[in-house]
């Protein structure tokens, strides 16, 4: 191949991949900087009426936090953890117009709501779970596979007191035999294992496996996200 023709390609491939950024950098600019549809908070507290008005705001950062996981993991599957959350994006949903007007800016295709889960036995269901809790940690710079407090959406269903709630803990030290069934650890979502048949690679590596940084590449599907 002629060197003028390698050089074209290389920089056609380095345009792309910088398009890609400035895509997924806006779009996440628009997550964060998102206006939730008037009246979808006063819907929420007629649900939730033992929220105060801060703990409605921290439910709404939650709720940016799960697209933000979402968006970052290339728009792979994902799990919501937090039952109040799940509220909150299901009160969204409902402002069919709203809602799709959102996905469209903030993700290029409609997110599809599922209800939401807590870590079970089977690897398969928690791959989902195990991408939104790495990409939550990162956000707040906690480490996904030694924790030492929870991100934001893994903590909100306990700090709230939410009776239907997911509770979990950084600690898998503090867990004791009568909590294993309601109480669960954070860092068992950071060690465990993919499913995709990959040889056992950690989601939580320094490459944002069981994640990974795919721009505005995505792959199907989504968990309490994706298509």
């Amino acid at each position: 191949m002629p060197l003028f023709a390698i050089i074209s390609t290389l920089l056609a491939v380095a345009l792309i991949m910088l398009w890609r950024q400035n895509v997924r950098l806006g779009r996440e600019r628009f997550i964060r900087d998102y206006v939730f549809p008037k009246g979808l908070m006063d819907r929420f507290a007629k649900q939730r009426s033992d929220l105060s008005l801060k703990d409605r705001a921290l439910v709404a950062r939650g709720l940016r936090q799960f697209f933000l996981s979402y968006l970052l993991s290339g728009r792979r599957f994902v799990s919501m953890p937090s039952q109040v959350v799940d509220d909150l994006w299901h009160e969204f949903i409902l402002y069919t117009k709203n809602y799709d007007a959102f996905c469209s800016k903030a993700f290029g295709r409609f997110l599809h709501h599922t209800p939401a889960v807590v870590l079970g036995a089977e690897q398969q269901n928690n791959e989902g779970l195990r991408r939104c809790w790495y990409w939550c940690c990162k956000e707040e710079n906690i480490n996904p596979k030694n924790p030492t407090r929870l991100p934001l959406l893994f903590a909100l269903d306990a700090k709230l007191g939410i009776a239907d709630g997911f509770i979990y803990t950084p600690d898998c030290k503090a867990l004791t035999t009568s909590q294993s069934g309601t109480l669960h650890c954070g860092a068992d979502l950071g060690s465990g294992t993919r499913s995709d048949g990959s040889g056992g690679d950690r989601c939580d590596n320094d490459s944002g496996d069981c994640g990974g940084d795919g721009g505005d590449g995505g792959g199907g599907g989504g968990g309490c996200g994706g298509d």
